[in-house]
């Protein structure tokens, strides 16, 4: 199989569809273009490709799915037709038990929020990428916002996770100072006083 373009889908523009399919965050025109090397006047034009493709404007089927301009980026959402469906679905699913890094993730989301994916990384020192979009499948967090400095997207608990703890509000979280070690091991006693 060659990676020769198509007439109707250009070999730039499915680099960017599989750079989309993956990215839970909006992406700029110049970060995609960085990441295919290629001019942003062509990144605009394959992206305006895709766009018409998906919306079936290229003669073939339009899809479940749409490319859509949001927080000066772009990103693959699911079709307005097809939310509840989706929705339906996720929620129908087999719960199952949550990782630890799962856990740690929506424990810094919880007490923390709003806060950016990139500042949970920071907070737990590995990449939650894929912890993050598991907790937005499942409905625990949710967008709330954009960092209005980075355009990052903020994140934050749901009314769902709420209901899955059995708390009213997110006040009735245990306060987490108690719970932390004072840094005071490991230090001679003349050093602490």
């Amino acid at each position: 199989m060659t990676d020769e373009p198509t007439a109707s889908v250009p070999v730039l523009a499915r680099q960017l569809e599989a750079i989309l399919f993956v990215v839970d965050e909006p992406q700029s025109l110049v970060s995609l273009a960085t990441a295919v090397a290629a001019p942003v006047a062509a990144v605009r034009q394959a992206i305006e490709t895709l766009v018409a493709d998906y919306d079936g404007e290229a003669g073939g089927p339009r899809r479940g799915f749409e490319l859509r301009e949001v927080g000066g980026g772009w990103r693959i959402y699911v079709r307005d037709d097809y939310d509840d469906l989706v929705a339906a679905f996720i929620g129908g699913q087999t719960p199952s038990r949550l990782s630890q890094a799962a856990l740690e993730t929506l424990a810094v989301i919880a007490y923390k929020q709003p806060v950016t994916r990139g500042q949970v990384a920071s907070i737990r020192a590995v990449n939650v990428d894929s912890v993050v979009r598991t907790l937005v499948a499942r409905g625990l967090i949710t967008e709330v916002g954009q960092d209005p400095e980075t355009g990052a997207i903020l994140y934050g608990t749901t009314d769902a996770l709420l209901g899955h703890l059995g708390l009213n509000s997110l006040e009735e979280l245990p306060h987490i100072s108690p719970l932390l070690d004072d840094g005071s091991d490991g230090f001679d006693e003349e050093l602490v006083r």
